[in-house]
């Protein structure tokens, strides 16, 4: 573990070269791909999860419509297309990050990194670099899917508004996922804390189902959290009855509000030691009393 923890900075400084802030930060962010590629539950739910319910749900519910106003119906297919890409981007950045950084802290990891002479953002910067990657891979792929095999279409005068929405929101809710890694106390609850957050809420979101009514609760629960306003923002600008530019910058506004929040409680509580009662902590004690005897 000590070896591949090294690994990211000493590369490029075994090489006798001294490298540059974006040198190291490229490094980690790789460092920090390789590492969910070898996990395969974190792959799985990353990439592959999202995928397996864009075909489970089109082939339930895709000879359905949607109700897109003025009496007008958006095909469901299409229209799970963009929720679903914008759920993508969601677990690959504020998932994956709740999860991996308090396992990369409790297993001690974050904490031998802070001792080098690395600037410590560049060690934030790779986890967040590589929660974008995989949200921009995941949100392709979904949308390539959606134009292949679905009919979603394409109009190039909304790409900006989709680009921006989707820089928006993966940055916003980065900043969530570390806000909740700083504050869970063991990496054995972030899993839980992540699910139990993000699940319910794509149910409020628009995401997996549309209720024409839904009660009154449900709406307000969606609306007061960044998810929904983040799906409905990125679907618009695949939905054929949305006019281009497609830009709604209250939305946008809404969620870098929730990023900024996000982001000061992550710099108030994030913490580089292990926890007292996590598995690292107790994997060391193991070692330790198997050295005393």
């Amino acid at each position: 573990m000590t070896e591949a923890v090294a690994t990211p900075s000493a590369a490029i400084a075994s090489r006798g070269q001294f490298p540059s802030s974006l040198q190291l930060l490229a490094r980690h962010a790789w460092y920090q791909i390789v590492y969910i590629v070898r996990v395969p539950v974190a792959l799985f739910f990353t990439i592959i999860f999202p995928v397996m319910l864009l075909i489970l749900f089109n082939a339930l519910f895709g000879d359905g419509v949607i109700e897109a106003g003025d009496g007008e119906e958006w095909s469901a297919q299409q229209f799970y297309v963009g929720g679903l890409a914008a759920f993508t981007a969601a677990t690959a950045t504020y998932t994956n990050l709740a999860n991996m950084v308090p396992i990369r802290r409790d297993e001690g990891v974050l904490k031998r990194w802070r001792s080098t002479p690395v600037p410590t953002w560049v060690y934030i910067g790779g986890f967040v670099v590589s929660g974008f990657v995989f949200a921009l891979v995941g949100t392709v792929l979904m949308l390539t899917m959606g134009t292949v095999f679905y009919e979603l279409q394409i109009e190039w005068a909304k790409m900006p508004a989709a680009f921006v929405t989707f820089v928006v929101g993966v940055c916003a809710l980065a900043a969530l996922g570390l806000a909740v890694a700083a504050l869970v106390p063991q990496a054995e609850a972030a899993s839980a804390v992540a699910n139990a957050t993000i699940l319910p809420l794509a149910f409020a979101s628009d995401i997996f189902v549309v209720v024409d009514e839904p009660p009154r609760w449900l709406e307000l629960v969606g609306d007061a959290f960044p998810l929904k306003p983040f799906v409905n923002s990125f679907q618009d600008c695949f939905n054929p009855f949305v006019d281009a530019p497609a830009f709604n910058w209250g939305n946008l506004a809404f969620i870098t509000a929730w990023g900024i929040a996000g982001a000061a409680v992550a710099v108030w509580r994030f913490r580089w030691e292990p926890s007292t009662g996590g598995s690292g902590g107790r994997r060391r004690r193991r070692g330790a009393a198997i050295d005393a005897a």
